[in-house]
């Protein structure tokens, strides 16, 4: 035991020292602290900005029905006599673009419209106050104007969330925060935990590549040669995500005494402590696999090119982050949170949003710690065997072969 602290000393030591750890951690709160500043010199510095151009549409009436309301807040409809004046006004920029009313709109409903702009679909924006022009028109005289500014805008929802356990309205939150929160914290936790391990990865092939791993051997056994670098580096990862959350909170209260943050842009406690969980566990995991590619490849670039196997499941929680945002309960999330690979960074996008059941959230963390104990039975089987195989790449089949006689 007295060994395995100290290669996981040893290795702790050696890794807070390097140059990219130190400025991977505080690049986080530094570039934080650096936004908010640039927020605050722009809001002082920048004045209102230029005025809002009022938008000008043109149109040419054939039906001799729409002549009112032609001035609403922040445009102006121009009426024209001919399609030639109205195509003239367009192309001299007197107008933004025009259309034209056919006498049969009535019973049609067809209005042509024109402009100088390429276009991939027709703009909401200015399709709804063309929307809003007519009705007003169609309706001028027949009904009030309650009736119609109702009509015109005929739905405000207002829209509760429950929760569907207790039945208590759960606060609403901006679309801002929603995307912001679990793509954040997913992120950074990722980086954290690929860049811990990935020191493993590089250590392991490193000390094989030049032999010194025999050097090692003859001292302590492979098992304590495993356990202590995957505990040392994991302390020093643990400290870089504690670094980032405490930093996270700090940067919030900052930016909230001097920024109108959105609503539910927040940090929970439960994001912290179960983060700072899924942290150890998912370091354990990912650890105790990239060491054990770093002992199979015969160099670093092998190695390395192992390590695709389980980092794109990993990831992808994040490729599906569009998915998350408006669904976090479908079912392919919530089997991310259980497969092993995925559950470290599908739980702490579930988690920053309050998005995850007592029973899902027990669940993966039992089966999460019962894949370390499987992962370091296996590493334990095959390490030695490997680092001390040099210049031949290990088939599958032989791996397979090693595993089952290890």
């Amino acid at each position: 035991m007295k060994k395995t602290w100290t290669i996981a000393r040893h290795e702790f030591t050696t890794t807070i020292r390097r140059i990219s750890y130190i400025l991977l951690t505080i690049s986080f709160p530094l570039l934080g602290l650096l936004g908010i500043l640039i927020f605050l010199g722009v809001s002082q510095w920048g004045g209102e900005g230029p005025p809002l151009e009022e938008i000008r549409i043109g149109y040419v009436d054939e039906t001799s029905m729409f002549d009112e309301y032609t001035n609403p807040d922040g445009i102006v409809f121009i009426l024209y006599d001919t399609n030639d004046e109205a195509r003239d006004a367009l192309f001299s920029e007197d107008v933004s673009e025009y259309f034209i009313i056919p006498e049969d709109y009535l019973e049609t409903g067809l209005i042509e419209r024109y402009t100088t702009e390429r276009e991939l679909g027709l703009p909401q924006v200015t399709m709804a106050l063309m929307e809003d022009f007519l009705v007003a028109n169609l309706l001028a005289g027949e009904v009030s104007d309650e009736v119609l500014e109702r009509a015109q805008t005929p739905l405000l929802p207002i829209s509760t969330r429950l929760d569907p356990e207790t039945g208590e309205i759960i606060p609403p939150e901006s679309e801002i925060a929603a995307f912001a929160m679990p793509y954040a914290f997913a992120l950074l936790f990722m980086m954290s935990l690929f860049f811990t391990s990935g020191y493993l990865l590089q250590g392991v092939s490193e000390e094989k590549e030049n032999r010194l791993i025999e050097i090692l051997l003859s001292s302590v056994s492979a098992r304590q040669l495993l356990s202590g670098k995957v505990i040392g580096l994991g302390a020093a990862g643990l400290i870089q995500i504690v670094i980032w959350f405490i930093s996270s909170v700090a940067l919030l209260a900052i930016a909230s005494l001097f920024i109108s943050l959105p609503e539910g842009l927040t940090i929970p406690i439960g994001l912290i402590i179960f983060g700072i969980i899924y942290f150890i566990l998912g370091y354990l995991l990912f650890g105790i696999l990239m060491t054990t590619l770093g002992s199979i490849g015969s160099t670093a670039g092998e190695s390395s090119q192992w390590t695709m196997l389980i980092v794109m499941p990993a990831v992808a929680p994040l490729i599906l982050i569009s998915l998350f945002i408006n669904n976090p309960d479908h079912v392919i999330f919530t089997v991310f949170t259980l497969f092993p690979l995925t559950a470290p960074v599908a739980a702490i996008m579930k988690l920053s949003i309050g998005a995850f059941p007592v029973w899902e959230l027990l669940l993966s963390i039992t089966i999460l710690t019962a894949s370390i104990v499987g992962a370091m039975w296996l590493a334990a089987r095959v390490f030695r065997t490997f680092l001390l195989m040099y210049g031949k790449r290990p088939s599958f089949r032989e791996i397979r072969r090693y595993i089952r006689e290890g």
